[in-house]
């Protein structure tokens, strides 16, 4: 059913078989409890229908990396972390030949995140046990239901890759899945500039220099996190950072009663963390303040939108949900209020969407751009 790959010279045999067949199902296990890096225990791959399970604690996978990064097509179910772990063994942020089932059948009306298990469920009647999740994927040896379980994970993603696609191509959605599967991976690439991290943590009720301390202490978390590989909320959750700049303490007796904050990161960092807060640049040099989120345009154009959005949507056979998140539509706004470049849009908004979806939007919510810059406004 499957083979346990320990040593070099097995994976040899593996890389023989990945150069005569280019297309694999791909799955990980791994812990990341305590780190800021996934600690690999397993990487599992479906070639041909035969199932190896490699180990990630004892094999040099420098060569399987490349093999990914040169096959026609890797196909995963839910690829977000595994993808990230791959970008993180190999140091290489450029995987554009994923085909990630969870995505595909959300094309299909199946929603944004069905499990591996239900999409077996629903589209080949096969069940799989999933009573392995919280394992300890790094001790040694592994048990024969751990080994059963991760070999599971791949044994049959091929077969649905094939049912998904045959009903994808059926609607014509194929290449619009393929756009969706690069632009995911291509998000998971593009790590945020440190100068933005703050982005991430304050929001519109922020005073100019609280959003300049909350920057500084985004930096600093950041290069800890990495010098350290500790979870960031190891070190201060957002909500511990929030509460920082809002109570501003100026000792470490104050500091201690900031939200959540850890005694060994008083200990520790409580100076360092004082200091970030009290010395700021000259005031010119401090973000301006986050724009107020919109939260709709005016009735008549909204009630507009929405009929596009729907029309779109019943046209190509796509759910809403599929079509336009939230947070995208919300990326238009901004592009018309700030005038912003549309190559800066998400790439999904770039693609197939473009011509059908995302211009037709712009030119619509651009009639109420007055109305629009209304709602973000925000006193100094």
């Amino acid at each position: 059913m499957f083979q346990f790959i320990q040593q070099q010279a097995e994976l040899a045999d593996v890389l023989t078989l990945m150069s005569q067949y280019k297309t694999y199902g791909l799955d990980t296990e791994f812990i990341k409890v305590d780190t800021l890096w996934p600690k690999l225990g397993v990487f599992q791959i479906n070639i041909k229908e035969s199932v190896f399970l490699l180990d990630g604690t004892t094999l040099d996978l420098s060569e399987f990396w490349s093999k990914i990064f040169q096959a026609n097509q890797n196909v995963f179910h839910a690829c977000s972390e595994d993808v990230d772990l791959i970008y993180h063994y190999s140091q290489n942020k450029a995987l554009e030949n994923v085909f990630d089932t969870q995505v595909a059948m959300s094309f299909l009306g199946h929603g944004l995140q069905v499990s591996y298990q239900n999409a077996l469920k629903n589209m080949l009647d096969i069940d799989i046990e999933k009573d392995q999740t919280r394992s300890d994927w790094l001790a040694r040896p592994l048990t024969p239901e751990q080994m059963n379980y991760a070999a599971n994970d791949v044994l049959y993603i091929m077969q649905l890759a094939e049912k998904v696609k045959s009903e994808l191509s059926q609607k014509n959605l194929y290449d619009c899945a393929v756009e969706d599967c690069n632009s995911l991976t291509h998000e998971i690439a593009t790590e945020t500039p440190l100068e933005q991290l703050y982005l991430d943590v304050g929001n519109y009720r922020h005073s100019r220099r609280q959003l300049m301390q909350l920057q500084q202490i985004a930096i600093w978390r950041e290069q800890m996190v990495k010098a350290l590989n500790l979870p960031r909320s190891f070190i201060l959750k957002n909500s511990t950072m929030i509460d920082l700049v809002e109570k501003n303490p100026k000792n470490n007796f104050q500091l201690s009663t900031v939200k959540n904050i850890r005694p060994n990161v008083v200990r520790e960092h409580g100076k360092t963390i004082l200091d970030l807060l009290k010395y700021l640049p000259e005031a010119e040099q401090w973000p301006l303040r986050i724009a107020r989120p919109i939260r709709h345009s005016s009735k008549e154009i909204s009630e507009q939108a929405e009929q596009l959005i729907q029309r779109v949507s019943t046209e190509m056979s796509i759910p809403k949900e599929v079509l336009l998140r939230k947070k995208w539509l919300n990326a238009i706004y901004q592009h018309i209020v700030f005038h912003n470049d549309e190559q800066d849009l998400p790439s999904y908004l770039l693609g197939w969407r473009y011509d059908c979806l995302t211009k037709p939007l712009i030119g619509l919510l651009s009639k109420d751009e007055s109305y629009l810059s209304t709602q973000i406004k925000v006193a100094e």
